[in-house]
């Protein structure tokens, strides 16, 4: 027999083998479970649920940044109440919002039910906050400045005026622009990534100018929790899908 031969058919690397294919066996099937710790378990369009055959991993405790504490699986996080119904009784069947459908989480609008405090930085700061409170920082002379622009629909209806820009201190990146809607009534954020900004006004395709006044709003004036940002998001890519019944059907 050769070096490192056990027996006639054996040897020590053929054995490292078999034991490296069962821990790899073993980690897919941790990271698997792992994977669970959230959105399981599984609703059924009958309301009832179910682990899938992996199942769910023990609760395990972990350590926020804030020195709280929290534990997932909880068990006690169930599942959003989607405002929509089935279009027939079977599994797999589409959904179709219930009431306004740029409210009911579905689809393009649906969220995520992150942590209801700020984004902060790594000064214990919120991340998010408006343009005037950092001096040091501006819009650059290249780009439009779009404070003071008319914020405009796909139809060239007034939503409202644009009053302030929130900035990402850390990321140095406009993340909003803080809009004072045309009835006066309150001010919105609207994501920049659903903004064309041009030298004239700024255009924003998702809502109607009618639809603004709904847009989910933030508890403090200044700053901006991360199940706010999720909703707000939420709401403008609602409106992509539902905004008006056309935008439901297909192109062609």
């Amino acid at each position: 027999m050769g070096t490192g031969a056990i027996t006639g058919y054996v040897d020590v690397a053929q054995l490292v083998l078999y034991v490296f294919w069962i821990f790899f066996a073993g980690l897919i099937y941790y990271l698997a479970r792992e994977n669970r710790r959230e959105g399981y378990p599984l609703e059924t369009h009958r309301g009832t649920t179910h682990d899938g055959w992996i199942g769910v991993p023990a609760p395990k405790t972990y350590l926020l940044r804030d020195g709280s504490e929290i534990q997932v699986p909880s068990g006690s996080a169930g599942a959003q109440n989607v405002q929509a119904e089935r279009t027939y009784d079977n599994e797999g069947s589409p959904l179709d919002p219930v009431g306004n459908p740029l409210l009911a989480g579905l689809g393009s609008g649906a969220w995520a039910a992150r942590a209801d405090h700020p984004d902060l930085d790594a000064h214990d700061q919120p991340k998010i906050r408006p343009l005037a409170m950092f001096p040091e920082m501006s819009v650059s002379k290249n780009d439009p400045d779009p404070r003071g622009m008319q914020v405009l629909d796909p139809y060239g209806e007034s939503a409202g005026t644009v009053r302030e820009l929130w900035v990402d201190a850390p990321e140095m990146m406009f993340r909003f622009l803080d809009v004072e809607l045309a009835d006066g009534s309150r001010r919105a954020l609207v994501p920049m990534t659903f903004c064309r900004i041009t030298r004239e006004a700024v255009y924003v395709h998702a809502l109607l100018a009618h639809q603004w006044a709904d847009v989910p709003a933030t508890r403090s004036p200044d700053s901006i929790t991360l199940l706010e940002e999720e909703k707000i998001a939420a709401y403008f890519g609602a409106g992509l899908l539902f905004a008006e019944p056309k935008r439901t059907e297909p192109l062609v």
